[in-house]
């Protein structure tokens, strides 16, 4: 049987929400490419046409996305998805899918690597603004620290706050089948007891479980946004909000969002075109 790939050009404002409506729809990861493009699979030439049309028609939002269909070799693409994801370094921490050798080494909460396969949430660690994310957490998390994780998707940057030091971290996700995932995900790492994952508004629960040491937000930048005065509000004195899921052109319009909100950037980082950025509460 010959698969077909369908690759979604998509944007930075629906890009999220078409790789979710993929995973849901097919049961099968997708690959999300640098340039913005999703790529899903489908077992022949008709299934590829219908998951066009059908996700063109899920939402008005997708449907004039370009996407293109292509005939693949023979191969088990169920397993072939694997190929290019392995271990990850970021400072200290260790991020990995569980076929590797490194996954062992991930069952205690002590150890510094945390094992993840991508499933029907976002954040596996292959992702720039993921990735970016990940590089601030470790940068600027000081043990014992209390970190919310806004729009937590797989649990990856409130798992990887326990193992960098936090006493407790809790997700905010408003898919509760994302938190399904977060939650397997924290008991594979040995993390079960000192990370939560709740269902709900982030605007609306971040306030009311602080103050937190740190908020991470790796979502967009409108949703980055609009949180702004909860996740102020969620921090304690000088404590450090950090925002991904943001592309490099957005910063400058971000950082005066920062500004006014009463929040002083004190480090940024980059990654395959993706933008994060850690600004602090005063004392």
């Amino acid at each position: 049987m010959t698969w077909w790939a369908v690759d979604v050009r998509t944007t930075p404002a629906v890009r999220d929400a078409v790789s979710a409506w993929l995973v849901a729809r097919t049961g099968q990861a997708v690959e999300e490419r640098d340039d913005g493009t999703v790529v899903s699979f489908a077992e022949n030439e008709a299934a590829a046409e219908r998951l066009v049309a059908e996700l063109r028609a899920a939402r008005p939002e997708f449907a004039a996305l370009a996407a293109d269909r292509r005939a693949l070799e023979e191969v088990d693409w169920t397993v072939r998805w694997r190929d290019g994801m392995g271990p990850r370094r970021f400072g200290r921490l260790t991020v990995t899918p569980s076929w590797t050798a490194e996954a062992a080494d991930a069952a205690t909460a002590e150890a510094l690597t945390v094992v993840l396969d991508p499933e029907n949430a976002f954040g596996s660690g292959e992702h720039g603004s993921t990735r970016a994310a990940l590089a601030l957490l470790e940068r600027h998390l000081a043990p014992r620290d209390l970190v919310l994780d806004l729009g937590s998707g797989s649990g990856i940057l409130a798992i990887a706050a326990v193992k960098l030091g936090a006493v407790r971290a809790v997700g905010i996700e408003i898919d509760e089948e994302a938190n399904e995932v977060a939650e397997r995900n924290a008991a594979r790492n040995g993390v079960a007891d000192a990370v939560e994952f709740l269902a709900g508004e982030a605007g609306a629960l971040a306030p009311l479980l602080g103050p937190a040491e740190v908020v991470v937000s790796n979502i967009l930048r409108t949703v980055n946004t609009a949180l702004l005065p909860a996740i102020r509000a969620s921090l304690a004195p000088g404590g450090l909000a950090i925002f991904s899921g943001m592309e490099e052109p957005e910063a400058p319009l971000f950082l005066p969002e920062l500004a006014a909100a009463g929040l002083a950037v004190v480090d940024e980082a980059r990654d395959a075109g993706w933008w994060s950025v850690a600004a602090r509460r005063p004392e």
